[in-house]
């Protein structure tokens, strides 16, 4: 680890305080006695085949200013990212039971809520299917009946070396079924934005995304308008974590602004909407297999994981794929199969979620490699430090690794922490009612797109005629913090304060393509656009300086804050100076990266693979009260190769909010699906954590330095999140010995499992579901 270099870019949040004071607005701040309001009608049945909507009730209801169906629809009513068989409102078959079947628009929220109970609907109860693997078998029920592999969305298979033979010769072999839950994203700002159609007859979208730029596309595709008739405009998020990774409320915005003649309208879903609605972690069911040799070396790693997509395919495909590509965590694994299997079904829909499909497979291998550690009666720590990854290995799905590889310092950084090596002592100390655990989970995450997907930035920044500096962000800040990082950066490089610049936030008007803010990508890879742009617009700065204040060529001159200074003198020109000296076209830069990416990796799975991965190591002390069941998390140690750190509290609050999702979903986050029907309504039923649910956090950054990050760093958005669960549920099983396979680990799942402590199987471990 390079020592304490000093984070160079630190500071605090730069949009800190005008969030605090309210000034900042958010897609759900903005109102207008013009606006109309606008609701949608849902199905409240998970399958079926709709016949009609009846509508006239409604459209008399007083304030209310029109209702429309799917026959109002120009385009194609069609959404999806790989697959367009999505409806803005449904047309022939309810999938879901949060499918929208008619649009209502009103003057007021209180017409808008009388009307939508006014709209009723004909239709014909279908045979759903509500369990993945259930699901696959002939004769199910299909979701769609086009589908050639009948619920089956994608299937990816991984199969290298010779896992069979592999197995045979090993001397340990642990295997093991684990299930985790379905998670509700829960962030502050529900969904929500506004829309019209302004004077040039183009539609204008204010909402809370991560994907503007795909969100155009999808929206004009859909609706049966041309993307330079689509105008998206992403201002900060109130939070998002994936669930806004892709259409929410952006098309039935868009379809009720084409029937308003300019009048804006708005639509902000209520949490009992956005649990309906909104996507969910993928919850998943997994058989691992791992095979190792007495020293401790892996040998064969065998796995089945089956991920419910929901109805629709959305990005579920592409998840399951990143949880195969994750299914062997850190480890040198040379014989290998993987198989990932992604169903429709008849539940809620399926989405992106922090981590998007590496936490459900690091949860079961993680738990899988305990296992065989205590097969051979090794230090769980000693076994993964044996297999860890190194640079110039080859990860389980066989990429070789020629980036900045530092999973096994994070490793060693566990071994030398003082709650590992007291961990005895401090088990034993225990009350006599609870019981004390200490587990450990590791992990690694792909940063950016997979190779088939081109990962690309493009970033502006420009002098403007005031002389401020202004960077163009093409990405959404969804809390994240990424605005003020890009200031840092151009703040750097142009030797400018950060705190006297301006940050535009995404408007597909006058912004530049770059991509999604998502997969733990956008510091990495806009920062690099950023650096180049800066780099481009201090050459322009310097060359004007040199002009006006007549010296020999730009070594003469540097960049101070707000001037141009000839270098050794007192003699400098404000900023405001030189823009004037500069037309305004040739007053902005522009900066492109792509992240590196290996074509080769295509032959391996679909999309391909990445090339380039964050790390990490976690430590967790648990108290298991052996009378209610309750598990507190004392303490947790986060050891993290996210490369070099370039500000050190936004990169502490990433592993903290991480750290804090991931206990959640361990412990107490499960929304409930039954038979299609979703049993978890609001925030009164769907518990997160809390501050006194959180522990004591250690934040540990080991910081190789990644020759293409910007400044060296890395992606830390993502990969905290994939060790909480094991971690927890190892320590579980250290503190009780008996294996909870099924999260979340509640009270109930807790006394189970301590009920059934004296039948110790030969592998010691019990699954308890």
């Amino acid at each position: 680890m390079k020592e304490d270099k000093g984070n160079f870019l630190d500071g605090p949040r730069l949009d800190a305080v005008s969030k605090v004071r309210g000034r900042e607005r958010y897609a759900a701040d903005e109102y207008s006695e013009e606006f109309l309001w606008a609701g949608a009608k849902r199905a409240l049945v998970p399958h079926a085949r709709l016949f009609a909507v009846h509508a006239s009730r409604a459209g008399a209801h007083p304030g209310i200013v029109r209702v429309l169906t799917f026959r109002d629809i120009d385009g194609p009513n069609r959404l999806g990212i790989v697959r367009n068989h999505q409806p803005v409102l449904v047309d022939k078959v309810i999938r879901h039971v949060g499918d929208p079947v008619a649009l209502v628009v009103a003057r007021s929220r209180e017409a808008l809520l009388g009307a939508l109970d006014l709209v009723t609907f004909d239709y014909e109860p279908l045979p759903g299917v509500f369990d993945p693997e259930e699901a696959l078998k002939e004769g199910a029920p299909r979701v769609h009946e086009d589908n050639e592999e009948g619920n089956l969305m994608r299937a990816v298979r991984v199969r290298r070396g010779d896992p069979d033979g592999a197995f045979r010769g090993c001397d340990v072999v642990a295997e093991g079924v684990f299930e985790t839950s379905r998670q509700e994203h829960a962030y502050l700002e529900t969904e929500a934005g506004w829309a019209r159609v302004d004077e040039n007859g183009v539609l204008v979208v204010v909402v809370s995304t991560q994907t503007p730029y795909r969100d155009r596309k999808e929206m004009a595709h859909a609706l049966g308008l041309g993307t330079d008739r689509v105008r998206v405009i992403a201002p900060y998020l109130g939070g998002a974590f994936g669930g806004k990774d892709g259409i929410t409320v952006q098309c039935l915005l868009g379809l009720a602004a084409l029937h308003t003649d300019g009048v804006p309208v708005k639509m902000w879903w209520d949490r009992r909407e956005s649990f309906l609605a909104g996507v969910k972690r993928l919850p998943a069911r997994m058989y691992y297999r791992l095979g190792a040799k007495t020293d401790g070396t892996f040998q064969a790693l065998s796995c089945r994981l089956y991920f419910d997509a929901g109805p629709y395919a959305g990005l579920t495909g592409e998840i399951m794929a990143m949880g195969v590509e994750h299914a062997g965590s850190a480890y040198r694994i040379p014989n290998v199969n993987i198989e990932g299997y992604c169903v429709y079904t008849n539940n809620a829909l399926g989405g992106p979620f922090r981590g998007f499909g590496v936490p459900q497979s690091t949860a079961g291998m993680e738990q899988v490699v305990n296992m065989v550690a205590g097969k051979l009666g090794m230090d769980p720590l000693e076994v993964r430090r044996v297999n860890a990854l190194k640079t110039g290995d080859r990860n389980c799905v066989g990429v070789e690794l020629r980036h900045s590889t530092g999973f096994s310092e994070c490793v060693d950084r566990l071994v030398e922490h003082r709650f590992w090596k007291d961990r005895e002592a401090w088990k034993a100390s225990a009350p006599s009612w609870k019981k004390r655990g200490c587990g450990v989970g590791c992990m690694a995450h792909g940063m950016g797109y997979p190779a088939l997907i081109p990962d690309e930035a493009n970033a502006r920044v420009e002098l403007t005629e005031n002389g401020t500096i202004r960077v163009y962000s093409g990405v959404s800040d969804m809390g994240q913090g990424n605005a003020g990082t890009y200031l840092r950066i151009a703040g750097e490089i142009l030797n400018q304060d950060p705190a006297t610049m301006e940050i535009i936030q995404p408007d597909t008007d006058h912004d530049l393509p770059s991509g999604t803010s998502s997969a733990s990508r956008t510091t990495y890879t806009f920062g690099n656009a950023v650096i180049e742009a800066a780099g481009g617009l201090k050459g322009i700065i310097l060359r004007a300086g040199v002009r006006s204040l007549g010296v020999g060529g730009v070594d003469s001159v540097e960049l101070v804050p707000g001037a141009v200074r000839v270098k050794g003198s007192a003699r400098q020109m404000a900023l405001r100076d030189v823009a004037a000296l500069i037309d305004a076209g040739g007053r902005s830069c522009t900066g492109y990266f792509r992240t590196p990416h290996d074509e080769s990796t295509l032959n391996i799975m679909y999309l391909g693979t990445h090339v380039l991965y964050s790390y990490g190591a976690h430590l967790a002390r648990i108290e298991v009260d052996t009378l209610t069941g309750r598990i507190d998390v004392v303490d947790y140690v986060a050891v993290t190769d996210a490369g070099r750190v370039l500000n050190r509290s936004v990169y502490d609050q990433q592993v903290q909010g991480s750290i804090a999702q991931g206990i959640g979903w361990a412990l107490m986050e499960d929304y409930i699906v039954k038979g299609g029907r979703h049993e978890t309504g609001d925030m009164a039923t769907y518990i997160v954590p809390t501050s006194v649910d959180v522990p004591d956090m250690t934040s540990v950054a080991v910081e190789p330095d990644e020759a293409t990050g910007p400044f060296g760093m890395k992606g830390i958005g993502e990969v905290v999140i994939s060790g909480c669960l094991p971690a927890i549920a190892n320590a579980f099983h250290d503190a009780c010995g008996a294996r909870i396979t099924r999260a979340p680990f509640t009270p109930e799942r807790v006394l189970s499992a301590l009920a059934g402590e004296g039948e110790k199987s030969e592998t010691e471990d019990i699954l308890c579901s």
